[in-house]
């Protein structure tokens, strides 16, 4: 999915947003990342679903499927920041998708991912992300670590282990990868969408060759994974060497309804007053007993 005309015909272009200066189009390049995919349980994926209107995609035998993505931005408008997406495959509709479809016909079904945890490096990607797109972003310690054949990421917050992947890195990075992607997120109390494109060359494997390891931590910010049964074998694993990515300024939001009043929601506003531009990291994990959280 090539980046539309419309974002293109910012190039040279400026922006300045809640004190956030931009150079459009809000885009990344040169920036590795990793991702894999694995199945887990599909009614526990549901009833993190805000609203009425997002549903896990379904899998042939019935699972919901948990994706990571974890992207080290080397050059952005903002400067350098690692990015942790936790999140469920999910589709946007009025009810849930036919198995496999939503895969083939992603637009149609607005396949995507709801995003669970978003941690990120700096203090200005927590003020873009979540104060202009409704990303949950939030300040954590992470890493992202390549040699020629691991790749992995670990994720801490408050001294505490939160999140580990480790992922055999595949052999070569051969297969052109030209993908559009639908971020949903809860914030305000809404349904938020957020549209990303990416171009890259990728390697990736499938299956019996997806070798990943999985480490669940217990901080609280990960708690509403541990319900999620997620099995420890990938359906498939991949890495980008050097990805080039375009943010979409275009972004929705829905209410999200209930059936009868309700108090409990979601982060709102306030959790980003009085943030700033600082781009300083957090110290890099240190945390070295996450093998008793391997699932």
């Amino acid at each position: 999915m090539a980046v539309p005309k419309r974002i293109r015909d910012y190039e040279g272009r400026y922006s300045f947003v809640d004190g956030i200066p931009f150079k459009l189009p809000v885009s990344a390049t040169d920036s590795p990342a990793l991702m894999a995919a694995f199945p887990c349980n599909y009614d526990a994926a549901l009833k993190l679903m805000p609203g009425n209107e997002l549903f896990p995609v379904r899998l042939p035998n019935g699972k919901a499927v948990f994706i990571v993505t974890i992207i080290n931005y080397v050059h952005t408008t903002i400067g350098k920041y690692i990015e942790y997406s936790l999140a469920v495959a999910c589709t946007h509709g009025p009810k849930p998708a036919p198995r496999l479809l939503p895969a083939l016909f992603q637009k149609f079904f607005k396949t995507g991912q709801f995003i669970l945890d978003l941690p990120v490096s700096t203090e200005i990607s927590v003020k873009g992300g979540k104060g202009i797109w409704g990303m949950p972003k939030h300040k954590a310690n992470l890493d992202f670590i390549v040699t020629d054949t691991v790749v992995s990421s670990q994720y801490e917050k408050d001294g505490q282990f939160a999140f580990r992947i480790e992922m055999d890195r595949p052999k070569r990075a051969s297969i052109h990868l030209n993908i559009g992607s639908i971020n949903y997120s809860h914030f305000r109390n809404m349904l938020m969408a957020s549209y990303i494109y990416f171009d890259s060359k990728a390697g990736i494997n499938l299956m019996s060759k997806a070798q990943a390891r999985l480490y669940l931590g217990d901080h609280p910010k990960v708690a509403r994974l541990h319900t999620l049964n997620i099995e420890p074998k990938a359906l498939f694993t991949a890495f980008l060497p050097s990805s080039h990515g375009v943010l979409d300024d275009h972004f929705e939001c829905w209410f999200v309804t209930y059936k009868t009043p309700e108090t409990d929601t979601s982060e709102g506003l306030s959790s980003v007053f009085g943030l700033e531009n600082k781009e300083e990291w957090l110290p890099a994990p240190s945390i070295t007993d996450f093998q008793r959280y391997k699932l």
